[in-house]
């Protein structure tokens, strides 16, 4: 879970994790949170807390945890309050039942609700996505990727930043791995971390450019 000055949901989302019954290992990078997030984990039981030192975006501490993980598959959740870990058995459905591989929340089929920016955004992207790799799925940008651990660690991920969503996408796409969506709710926020139209044109260029690299 990467963490950036999230002081006031915190403590509510690892509550919310833990009272997940299932097994897990909850992995927490702050990354240089400046709100006081870091001083409340620092007292949380419970939890694997990795610290960064400076601000270095959501990608580089995916990478972070990852480095740290040791179960059989990784579930990535961001720390806001927009999506709720009860998912987590609809998630776990077909790796339990398919032996699926990847498992993507969608906001798409589901019951997310956007803002109208970020709906339209993500649709743009999710289409061109599926253009450029040939492929359907319905929600590239959703944070709850169910990735089994070993294909996860063989994506050799570089991405420092939110384009670390598109990059695990094409990468997983680009090795014909197939990738199984279970439709999730979904409340956005207007307040907090929004991607904006830098990120926007960031994605689009990644998109194109895992396809062409080699």
């Amino acid at each position: 879970m990467p963490v950036y000055n999230e002081i006031n949901n915190i403590e509510h989302i690892i509550n919310a994790i833990k009272s997940v019954d299932i097994s897990k290992e909850i992995i927490v990078v702050d990354d240089f949170s400046k709100d006081g997030t870091r001083d409340i984990l620092k007292k949380i039981n419970g939890i694997t807390l990795v610290l960064h030192d400076r601000n270095s975006g959501k990608g580089a501490a995916i990478r972070s945890g990852l480095n740290r993980v040791t179960g059989d598959y990784v579930l990535i959740q961001d720390a806001d309050l927009e999506y709720s870990p009860h998912e987590y058995y609809k998630l776990l459905e077909p790796a339990k039942s398919m032996n699926a591989q990847v498992v993507y929340g969608s906001r798409m089929l589901g019951k997310g609700v956007f803002m109208k920016r970020s709906y339209y955004a993500n649709r743009f992207l999710t289409f061109l996505f599926n253009i450029l790799y040939n492929d359907r799925i319905t929600d590239m940008e959703t944070c709850y990727k169910l990735i089994r651990s070993d294909i996860m660690r063989g994506l050799n991920l570089i991405s420092s930043r939110f384009e670390i969503e598109p990059e695990i996408t094409c990468k997983l796409s680009k090795r014909k791995i197939r990738i199984i969506e279970v439709p999730i709710s979904y409340q956005g926020r207007r307040q907090g971390k929004k991607i904006g139209p830098g990120d926007g044109i960031q994605a689009v260029w990644n998109l194109l450019k895992w396809k062409f690299k080699r």
